[in-house]
């Protein structure tokens, strides 16, 4: 394994985390004795396998379900320097339920402390106003931490870049968890910024949101060869050292195995990366046009400023991704969550396109006279069941 400073936290961090949102028993809240026992021992049997190749940062949240009530079993098991634990709670207006929230993870983990928490979820500036108000979430914490029950506070995002940056400038936060991999690299101001103020920099589900990779497509295997498409993802993301480490949600202890396959290529990056690199360039631009390509998120309207909440940006993204990668169950996955993903995926689809006028609000695009019928024909070639958030089904 290899290891990165965890910006001022000083831990050292191990390049892959271990991820708690795929092993668990169920996304609801259950006793501990309805928790199957076959399904008890494959956590446990990943986490042990996790620390046995030195990932020794176990992450988890108490919205994850039943993850922390099993992990509550293990880690226990552990020397306590030998591990670095993360969960995370959600802010509320209301401090004392965000206390209470804590008091309930911390007893489902059965340990004294953690060293990381995260503030889960800072999507919007109303959240971050919630977290860092006098008798806010963030005076809680402060608490908790003169308590020696907390080690490091930071927090994790699925919002804006414009967030994540104001929120990360604050200088309140010592690491940041948020989205970017080499299909999604909006974020990477926010990255820019963690580093100036040494921040710790957690990459959240390469390997899922990052593209369904455990299952993509021929197209895109073929154009990552001779990497795995995984594996290939995992270097783009560690071959840039502002990045500390990127979370593997192990579902069961094989998982891991194709990600240990990056690290003795690390060093190598240089090398390796930069034909893929342009392979999948090339294949972009024969798919979609290179004026497309490089101009077609320019101008364009956020959500709340669209007719019928229509997230535009995130709409024409999966169709670029459909289009030039193959990669249509991802973007239907996606796609079928707008709608249904509140704060953390915010906006609507285009069920309605027929009935909204988007002239003024795609004043800015160079592509507004094509944009309609793009979205028109993504909606139809992606729409299906809407989906919730996988903590909320």
């Amino acid at each position: 394994m290899q290891y990165r400073r965890f910006g001022r936290t000083e831990l050292q961090m191990p390049v892959f985390s271990c991820g708690g949102m795929r092993y668990q028993h169920s996304w609801k809240d259950v006793p501990q004795w309805m928790i199957p026992a076959k399904n008890q021992e494959n956590l446990d049997t990943t986490i042990k396998r996790a620390v046995e190749l030195g990932i020794n940062h176990i992450e988890t949240a108490r919205g994850y379900g039943t993850s922390e009530i099993q992990l509550g079993k293990v880690l226990p098991t552990f020397e306590r320097d030998r591990i670095i634990v993360q969960t995370k709670v959600t802010p509320r207006q209301d401090s004392k339920e965000f206390l209470d929230t804590f008091n309930k993870s911390i007893k489902n983990l059965q340990l004294d402390y953690v060293d990381l928490l995260g503030i889960h979820g800072i999507n919007t500036h109303e959240l971050l106003d919630w977290t860092l108000r006098p008798g806010g979430c963030m005076d809680v914490v402060r608490d908790l931490q003169r308590q020696g029950r907390v080690r490091h506070v930071g927090f994790s995002t699925h919002g804006p870049t414009n967030v994540i940056v104001d929120t990360i400038n604050t200088g309140q936060f010592d690491y940041v968890n948020l989205h970017w991999y080499y299909i999604f690299q909006n974020n990477w101001p926010a990255i820019a910024a963690a580093q100036k103020n040494d921040v710790g920099v957690f990459i959240i589900s390469p390997s899922d949101k990052g593209g369904h990779l455990y299952a993509p497509p021929p197209k895109l295997v073929d154009l990552c060869a001779p990497l795995s498409p995984m594996v290939f993802n995992d270097l783009f993301c560690l071959s840039h050292s502002q990045v500390h480490t990127l979370s593997l949600g192990a579902a069961k202890p094989s998982d891991f195995d194709e990600h240990m396959k990056v690290l003795p290529l690390i060093e190598q990056a240089d090398e390796v990366l930069p034909p893929i690199l342009k392979r999948l360039k090339k294949a972009a631009i024969a798919a979609l046009g290179e004026t497309w390509y490089k101009t077609w998120d320019v101008g364009l309207p956020k959500p709340e400023d669209t007719p019928g909440n229509l997230n535009i940006p995130i709409t024409l993204w999966l169709g670029n991704l459909m289009d030039a990668f193959d990669m249509t169950e991802y973007a239907a996955a996606r796609y079928n969550l707008l709608g249904g993903g509140s704060h953390w995926f915010p906006g609507a689809r285009a069920d309605n396109l027929s009935s909204l006028d988007l002239s003024r609000c795609l004043q800015q695009s160079p592509h507004q006279d094509r944009i309609p019928q793009r979205l028109a024909e993504i909606h139809q070639r992606l729409a299906g069941a809407k989906v919730k958030r996988l903590s909320e089904s």
